[in-house]
């Protein structure tokens, strides 16, 4: 273990990668020493992203599947522990496994359906059922409707405070490090060299005697499970839920961490989403200095530079770093 991680060091992506890896370990400490508690908040952020990055790498990267209502997930996980909890339901042990089987659930739903079309027509369909339950979030009026609603966080009674923000960002750290693992054993098995296989040549692993259809559905359905874990990790970080969290908007934030970073890569998500933030948080200051309030239209700036990438960058971050397969 030790000598594959000295060997990884002799290569940028591996400096680079455990670097970041470092960088995440020692953040509550560099917070707690500098008295910079918003930094632990952005990189809370950004962790519970990346969770949710990786999932969509999972069809997007390794299936080709280009969902644009990844969000739902998101707010799928997160509603389901606010719902619970304004209902009197406290307990994390029971609210997480809920809330992740709840998005699971819808994304059987709408894989089952929208897994018959191909191209625009499932971006589209993905789209058209995440912003039904966008829209059906902001109607409920018992639950803040368009506004949101404040929930209690999540308990783990004689296990972890929540309410201790470094203590859940090592939670989320952890959940992010087997998020990982289960991605890489998920992307070199059988399982993943099939939904690989139909990604280049789905006519050919059909005629190979695949079911195409039932596999995808599957991975579907697990990237889903991820993106649910994700939104309850959200909703418990703020302690906050609004339909808000699986706009259309959030998806594409979500396709671009992804595509920033890198398809098809394991740590790829990862880069994006912490480019993202990083681009955010540096650009909304920088542009506020000009102009008072410009800095909400920091992607203007963001957009031409996610062009470039596109254009010279075709791996993303990734591929800056050396090309390799997962």
């Amino acid at each position: 273990m030790m000598g594959s991680l000295l060997a990884s060091l002799r290569t940028p992506r591996g400096f680079v990668t455990v670097m970041l890896l470092l960088v995440f370990v020692v953040l509550p400490a560099l917070t707690e020493a500098f008295d910079e508690r918003y930094l632990l908040s952005v990189g809370t952020r950004i962790v519970i992203w990346s969770i949710a990055a990786v999932s969509l790498n999972m069809i997007l990267g390794y299936g080709g599947l280009v969902s644009f209502g990844h969000a739902v997930f998101f707010g799928i996980g997160g509603y389901a522990v606010g719902i619970l909890s304004a209902s009197g339901v406290q307990s994390g042990w029971l609210q997480w496994p809920v809330a992740i089987a709840a998005s699971a659930l819808w994304a059987a739903i709408v894989g089952a359906l929208s897994l018959r079309t191909r191209g625009v027509y499932f971006i589209m369909i993905t789209l058209a059922f995440a912003q039904l339950v966008y829209y059906v979030s902001a109607g409920l009026a018992a639950y803040g409707g368009d506004d949101g609603l404040n929930i209690s966080r999540s308990r783990f009674p004689d296990l972890i405070d929540l309410r201790d923000k470094a203590s859940f960002y090592w939670l989320c750290l952890f959940l992010l490090c087997a998020t990982l693992w289960f991605c890489s054993r998920f992307a070199n098995s059988r399982f993943g060299a099939v939904l690989r296989g139909t990604k280049s040549n789905e006519l050919r692993m059909t005629a190979l005697g695949f079911p195409v259809f039932r596999y995808r559905l599957v991975g579907f359905v697990i990237a889903g499970a991820f993106g649910g874990l994700a939104g309850v990790l959200l909703a418990n970080e703020g302690a906050y839920i609004s339909p808000a969290m699986m706009s259309w908007v959030k998806s594409g934030d979500l396709i671009v961490m992804v595509v920033l970073g890198g398809m098809g890569t394991l740590f790829g998500p990862i880069y994006g989403a912490i480019a993202f933030f990083a681009l955010e948080e540096s650009l909304k200051p920088l542009m506020d200095l000009g102009h008072k309030g410009w800095g909400e239209y920091w992607q203007i700036v963001f957009g031409p530079m996610l062009v470039l990438v596109a254009l010279y960058a075709k791996g993303g971050i990734d591929s800056l770093l050396g090309r390799h397969h997962d």
